[in-house]
């Protein structure tokens, strides 16, 4: 196979580098703008082409990531600069996909750190570098967003340096380059004042400091598994590193699994990366990522090898999960109506699907034979799993999110977090009593003088569930609150969840507006007349602290005296909707979300068993 003009071979102690080759993972913290410098380099390459109708943030293909503005899942693509192809990955930028991150450093050479000009490192800035600096990856610093008036770049880069130190980083580790960019515009600079017009200073540096891909040619084929697709064509994609040896079209290769043979395969196809696209090719050398088809049973952290001298590589491992949330079928009177996948049986395959392709997400029976106890990172990776099966065609019902402990030291510990909140001034003692009351701690508080101030908490996981929505409530929209796993605590006691009661319908049909109109003063309604109703629904939430059985239902007594008004004209404050994740963090023990296609209900787990004093109103 001729090789391309730019391959050059640098002999090194038997080893081969391909300087045609760069491998990087471009990381950062949810919202500090990797997906778009990605989109800058994409075009400034010539990937695309100037007259190429092209979506903004073109790497969030999923409609769930266009929708929220995350990354959700890692996506791999390519591009080339005076004849180097470089290789990229972009990761997600919030803490609950962590595992996303984890996996795919496993198969770059290099990483591409951004941190916004204003923010600064966050939580997750912390973890994606410790994760970094564990494998001795090289690192390139990118201040992003300098083109915000509340930049603040010379602090950043200083807590930069205090976040390396902290994480133990030796001296070879904290020589980094630094670039300056506008990602939106396109432009990148060695000095924060310079001037600039393309990306082409960031592309250089790339090319200095990433080293390339080094193998040994007398080596057998080693492909490690760090992601997985699917075609209607060709079945099963498995994506990956080529650590040794080559990718042949049609040629064989040993799937290993823990290091014990499971299996001889032929591969189908080949693909390499060509800008978004994955192209079948004939042969792929170590050192690139490719993609192979063929292997129908391969699993992430599996390994590919040479069948005549198998040498399997070691297992992706992963953090644990620290949450755990019961799936089942759905129950309610309502089931089947809106869904169309309802049986505990397709939820089942559905799950240990989803455990092919996200290696933090843990599936185990529930407690009863309807149901199974998944685990996370956090609520948000449970609430995107959610989200994909009901815009599938799932019905199901969750319970109330729980923490997962461990016994430790002869004690019971749970997860602890780094809860980091940018606040206006103003907002700073709510915030502060009210993660106080969660068994929060304050470790750290940093007035910036520019009218907020960021303060960070050491707090038990336990005590965030159920704090989000009131933490916009409490700061009228203004607030940030990033979190990270840090470790386990002692069990920290008790921790005052909702203090508010529910209204639950206690009988079945539809809600009525003067029935509505009535119970308003009793608390905030959850729905709208004509949506159907069932014992047990909740219908709305109690000023008070018990749960109150009430009629949705009824209506106005028809008499031959003509009435004064009619239903028409009684004005209904509008009904508080919920998130699926509000929803979720919401509930109590004894209620769940019941999820459909088409709606997102709250109801108890058992009908009429309510808390408080039964009253029908």
């Amino acid at each position: 196979m001729p090789r391309p003009a730019a391959f050059f071979y640098a002999m090194t102690a038997n080893l081969i580098t391909r300087s045609d080759l760069r491998n990087l993972a471009i990381v950062a913290h949810v919202d500090h703008g990797k997906t778009t410098l990605v989109d800058a380099m994409l075009w400034q390459s010539g990937t695309f082409r100037e007259n190429e109708q092209v979506a903004e943030r073109v790497m969030d293909s999923l409609d769930l990531e266009r929708e929220k503005g995350i990354t959700i899942m890692a996506k791999n693509t390519s591009l080339n600069y005076k004849g180097v192809k470089l290789n990229i990955v972009d990761t997600p930028g919030h803490a609950d996909f962590g595992g996303e991150v984890e996996r795919t450093l496993n198969m770059v050479d290099g990483v591409l750190l951004l941190v916004d000009a204003s923010e600064g490192p966050l939580p997750q800035t912390r973890f994606v570098l410790s994760k970094s600096l564990a494998k001795g990856l090289p690192l390139i610093a990118v201040i992003n967003k300098i083109d915000r008036p509340d930049r603040r770049i010379a602090e950043v880069v200083d807590e930069l340096y205090d976040l390396l130190i902290d994480l133990d980083a030796n001296e070879d580790q904290l020589e980094f380059p630094i670039l300056y960019t506008n990602a939106r515009a396109g432009i990148a600079l060695t000095e924060p004042d310079g001037q600039g017009r393309d990306l082409q200073p960031l592309f250089e540096a790339i090319l200095a400091h990433i080293p390339a891909p080094s193998y040994d040619p007398a080596a057998p084929l080693q492909f490690l598994v760090t992601n997985l697709d699917y075609s209607d064509y060709v079945g099963r994609i498995a994506v990956g590193k080529i650590v040794g040896g080559r990718l042949r079209a049609g040629g064989q290769a040993l799937l290993m699994k823990k290091g014990q043979p499971a299996g001889r395969f032929g591969l189908s196809q080949v693909y390499t990366y060509q800008g978004l696209e994955r192209v079948a090719a004939p042969e792929i050398e170590a050192g690139d990522i490719a993609a192979v088809a063929g292997v129908a049973e391969a699993f992430i952290g599996d390994t590919l090898a040479d069948p005549e001298d198998p040498r399997p590589l070691p297992a992706i491992s992963v953090e644990e999960p620290t949450m755990s949330m019961d799936f089942s079928i759905n129950t309610s009177p309502l089931a089947g109506r809106e869904g169309r996948l309802v049986t505990s049986r397709q939820i089942k395959a559905r799950l240990e699907k989803e455990t092919l392709y996200n290696v933090s997400i843990r599936v185990e029976p529930g407690q009863t034979t309807d149901s199974f106890k998944v685990s996370a990172r956090g609520e948000l990776q449970l609430a995107v799993l959610v989200e994909m099966m009901r815009r599938e065609g799932f019905e199901l019902s969750l319970s109330k999110p729980r923490v997962i402990t461990r016994e430790q030291e002869g004690a019971l510990w749970e997860p602890l977090e780094l809860a980091v909140v940018d606040v206006p001034d103003e907002y700073v003692g709510v915030v502060t009593e009210k993660i106080s009351a969660r068994r929060g701690k304050m470790t750290r508080m940093i007035n910036n003088g520019l009218g907020r101030v960021r303060i960070e908490f050491e707090i038990p996981t336990r005590g965030l569930i159920g704090y989000r929505s009131q933490f916009l409530t409490d700061t009228r929209g203004t607030g940030f609150l990033t979190t990270l796993i840090v470790g386990y605590t002692p069990h920290a006691g008790e921790i005052p969840g909702r203090t508010n009661g529910s209204l639950v319908s206690d009988r079945a049909g539809k809600a009525v507006t003067y029935a509505i109109y009535h119970l308003q003063p009793r608390g905030a309604i959850f729905v709208e007349p004509g949506e159907p109703a069932y014992p047990g629904l909740i219908v709305g939430q109690n000023s008070r602290t018990e749960d109150i059985a009430v009629n949705i239902t009824k209506e106005k007594k028809l008499t031959n005296m003509r009435a004064s008004g009619a239903d028409e004209a009684l004005r209904l404050i509008p009904p508080r909707r919920f998130t699926l994740e509000q929803a979720m963090e919401y509930i109590n023990d004894d209620e769940l979300v019941e999820v459909t296609p088409l709606s997102i209900r709250l109801r108890k787990k058992a009908s009429m068993k309510l808390g408080g004093a039964r009253k029908n109103v």
